[in-house]
């Protein structure tokens, strides 16, 4: 099966995503039929903006996603479901290699935390490590994000070529 055959028999109608209340924001930019090609480049891209977007830390990454799909013009509905790579379940871990990466990047050791879910314990904590938890958010963010846009480019393309190779043989 063609990646294209793959992806496009989970993909959603484009006219159930304009009238998503979210997205309804976008109007009639979301016209645009390049917003919903599937091939190799718009794919890769897609992914590329999706997985960035899921290492930002703020609310509403799916509106980001789909605002810098349609500046790039790359897959809208692969875009903004990446973004839940980060879910409730994954983004404490994620969150916490994002901090340790920033550390790391601005040479200062890694404090150790006693996690206690409150909204007090959030606030002091980020005011200790915010910039070394926002520094590795956006490394890691543009790491990923390039390697989706390669690993995807290159998949893409060898499932392509072998199936071009198995017809004429």
């Amino acid at each position: 099966m063609t990646p294209k055959k793959l992806i496009g028999r989970y993909f959603p109608d484009p006219e159930t995503i304009r009238e998503h209340k979210y997205l309804r924001c976008f109007g009639t930019l979301l016209h645009n039929p390049r917003l919903w090609h599937l091939n190799r480049r718009s794919v890769a891209k897609a992914f590329a903006v999706g997985v960035f977007c899921a290492f930002m830390p703020i609310p509403f990454q799916m509106l980001l996603a789909a605002a810098i799909a349609i500046m790039v013009q790359c897959n809208i509905p692969i875009s903004v479901a990446l973004v839940w790579l980060t879910n409730p379940v994954t983004m404490p871990p994620v969150f916490y290699c994002c901090y340790k990466v920033g550390a790391w990047s601005l040479g200062l050791p890694v404090q150790q935390f006693d996690f206690d879910a409150s909204f007090d314990w959030v606030v002091h904590s980020m005011m200790e490590v915010w910039q070394p938890f926002l520094l590795g958010c956006f490394v890691l963010g543009i790491v990923f994000a390039l390697l989706g846009w390669c690993v995807v480019h290159l998949s893409w393309r060898f499932m392509v070529s072998k199936k071009w190779r198995e017809r004429h043989q």
